[in-house]
């Protein structure tokens, strides 16, 4: 609720009224919220002994945004807007202070009011354009009034915080303030107040400011170069260019037309299908760290000091992950040159980083000086969880563990980063199978958020929570599966490349197909990616496994790896990532469809489409059927932080629902009709889900 209380004294006792929020967790701007407001400005602007009025919340932050379920719902009074009318057309000063989080809603209410304050560590955002829609409530229009349009711009777009540093610089607050405590930060906000009051300072309504538009006014350029500057990140998604919209009209229109315009841009978004999806993936990331039957008060272990062991790509990118958290992490390798080599890379990564201006030189020796190295498993003895990055094949990681249960100590978690194998078999060469858990780290594994964790049948409840809190801690997105070959993701993503190799050889050339699924929103295909992540990985676990891909095969057996051969699927010239189509490739394809007395036949994009994703789709309901995955939300995180399924189309499970499951499983039968192939089965699932209209999210 939001209550008014008298402030601290400061020597004019009873001249600065004090609004309090306290909405935990995080002071969304529920209705009950908004009216407490609108209450308590009312009441202090009426009482004759108030002379200004400080808005501060209690707890860990200030208001973090909006009460996003309200969403899609009859609006209820007081509106936001009307709350801020009240606080901007306030006859007292009104200065907020900010501590925590002041993002959405809650910047826009501090935007309304005449002053500003925030401690050093206080953050400051829009970030409205993840959730597929812009700022509502008058932020388009005040934020570039006070930081200047191309500011705005990138905030807003962005949707990304600035530190309370920099919102000094850009105008957007008036001081950086000390305060920890509600009450210590309250009683900054009140000496800030009584400072206005005594320096007679003018109430400030950024709705009136118009000096740093003015410049930017009759000069589409601006917005037009802006544009261009972020077209590749903002591809497929239409929030964005609503955002420009919203800030042009700020800089072109008065005040109460720019907010009309923003309303009208702000309801085209909310409807939209984009915004939907993304406001669906925003509960289902939050809903994925929930496991039914591991209560939030499950035991964890403590997790002082990590192992991995492995120095190549895997284990390097994970060792940096705990480092960043700065837990002290010891990498162990059977070589030293293996171990000095992906050290090496370690340091590059971060001195890279640094010369992007994303970390000081201080910040690259402090997280290397938390990494040590090793040739002995015996330096694992200490570490509270440890990792193993070795090769993805059963009998070494077998080995790995063996070795490992012989050193650790009794109550570390021992995890496994396999990416396909039965997380079962290694635990049962180790006596203490309640301890392991697969923790499944994605390429490049210190930039990927998702962490598909395993559970294991024998993985304790204990192990389980620890994983999941490790997870979150070292900044991934944890979702927990069941063991089976592939797991979720690459389970899914295997049933795509049948189809993507099976097309190829039918008629469409490996551009084309990654082409279709560029155009969908992915940032790449499944043949760009696979150059990427390197051809003879594949190559290693089909032989393994005893699998024939004729195409795949055929290219690696000429040593062409992908990308860091310079050859896979495609050409890449030295220094370049882009893929250039290879004809020599392309004959291969020729070749083997001949041997194979497949007739080629050109193929429409529609067709490549469904035939790459609805497998996808298909096997994911068997995936929940058999209980792999917890929930078909928790498909869509993995899919979309693991493998680049476009957020503004929800993750896969949640567009099938969108396409109809119905519609979806009549073309998986026309297919197998066509092909007389079992491989277009519908699931039981979808097929019960389809016969019953409904779909896979509840």
């Amino acid at each position: 609720m939001a209550k008014i209380t008298q402030s601290v004294d400061l020597g004019s006792r009873g001249r600065v009224a004090v609004l309090t929020v306290d909405n935990p967790p995080v002071n969304a701007l529920s209705q009950h919220v908004r009216k407490g407001l609108h209450d308590g400005i009312k009441q202090a602007t009426a009482d004759g002994a108030v002379q200004a009025i400080v808005i501060v919340c209690a707890g860990r932050t200030f208001i973090a945004g909006a009460d996003i379920t309200e969403f899609g719902k009859p609006p209820t009074e007081p509106s936001l807007h009307s709350v801020l009318d009240l606080i901007e057309s306030s006859p007292k000063p009104v200065v907020s202070a900010i501590h925590g989080t002041a993002l959405g809603g809650g910047l826009e209410v501090t935007l309304a009011c005449h002053y500003r304050v925030g401690v050093k560590s206080a953050r400051f955002g829009l970030p409205e354009v993840k959730l597929g829609i812009l700022p509502g409530a008058g932020g388009t229009q005040r934020l570039p009034r006070v930081v200047g349009p191309q500011k705005a711009l990138q905030m807003i777009v962005s949707g990304d915080p600035i530190g309370a540093d920099e919102a000094l610089r850009v105008g957007l607050i008036d001081e950086i303030v000390a305060g920890g405590a509600a009450g210590d930060l309250a009683a900054a906000g009140v000496a800030f107040a009584e400072k206005v009051l005594n320096e007679r300072r003018p109430l400030k309504k950024i709705r009136d400011l118009d000096d740093k538009i003015a410049p930017a006014r009759g000069k589409p350029e601006i917005f037009a170069e802006f544009r261009k500057s972020v077209a590749r990140q903002t591809r497929g998604f239409r929030a964005p260019e609503n955002c420009i919209k919203a800030v042009e009209a700020a800089v072109n229109l008065p005040f109460a037309e720019g907010l009309k315009r923003e309303r009208e841009l702000f309801v085209e978004l909310l409807n939209s299908p984009e915004s939907k999806a993304q406001r669906y993936f925003f509960f289902a990331e939050r809903e994925a760290a929930k496991i039914p039957d591991v209560p939030a008060d499950t035991p964890t272990r403590e997790i002082k000091k990590a192992a991995v062991i492995g120095a190549g790509t895997m284990g390097g990118g994970i060792a940096m992950n705990f480092a960043n958290a700065g837990i002290p992490v010891t990498v162990i390798e059977v070589a030293q040159e293996a171990l000095d080599r992906g050290l090496g890379i370690v340091r590059k990564n971060y001195e890279a980083t640094a010369a992007r201006g994303r970390l000081t030189p201080a910040d690259v020796e402090k997280r290397m000086g938390l990494i040590t190295a090793s040739v002995d498993f015996k330096a694992a003895a200490d570490a509270d969880i440890v990792v193993e990055a070795v090769f993805e094949e059963m009998p070494v990681k077998r080995e790995v563990f063996a070795k490992l249960d012989a050193v650790c100590k009794p109550d570390a978690v021992l995890a496994t980063n396999t990416s396909t194998l039965d997380v079962d078999e290694i635990a049962s060469a180790t006596k203490r199978p309640e301890s392991v858990i697969g923790t499944h780290f994605f390429s490049p594994a210190n930039v990927m958020r998702l962490l598909e964790n395993v559970r294991g049948k024998k993985s304790s409840k204990t192990t389980v929570a620890t994983a999941m809190t490790v997870g979150r801690r070292i900044g991934k997105v944890p979702v927990l599966v069941g063991v089976c070959y592939g797991f979720v993701g690459n389970r899914m993503l295997h049933q795509r490349g049948l189809q993507a190799e099976k097309l190829i050889l039918e008629g469409a050339a490996p551009h084309e197909v990654d082409r279709v699924l560029t155009d969908f929103g992915f940032p790449m295909g499944p043949f760009a990616m696979g150059d990427l992540a390197g051809l003879d990985v594949g190559w290693r676990i089909r032989k393994g496994r005893g699998v024939k891909a004729p195409v795949a095969d055929r290219i690696c057996e000429l040593g062409r790896f992908g990308q860091k051969t310079g050859a896979g699927y495609f050409r890449y010239e030295k220094g370049d990532r882009t893929p250039i189509p290879d004809l020599e490739v392309e004959k291969i394809i020729v070749d083997v469809a001949t041997s194979l007395g497949i007739t080629r036949r050109a193929l429409s994009d529609e067709e490549i489409l469904q035939r790459l994703l609805y497998p996808m789709v298909n096997e994911g309901a068997k995936i929940l059927d058999e209980k792999i995955a917890i929930r078909a939300s928790d498909i869509d995180v993995i899919w979309v932080y693991g493998y680049g399924w476009p957020v503004y189309r929800g993750g896969p499970m949640f567009w099938a629902d969108s396409i109809g499951l119905k519609a979806l499983r009549d073309r998986l039968l026309e297919f197998k009709k066509q092909s007389g192939d079992a491989f277009w089965t519908p699931a039981p699932l979808l097929d019960r889900l389809a016969g019953e209209g409904k779909g896979f999210i509840a």
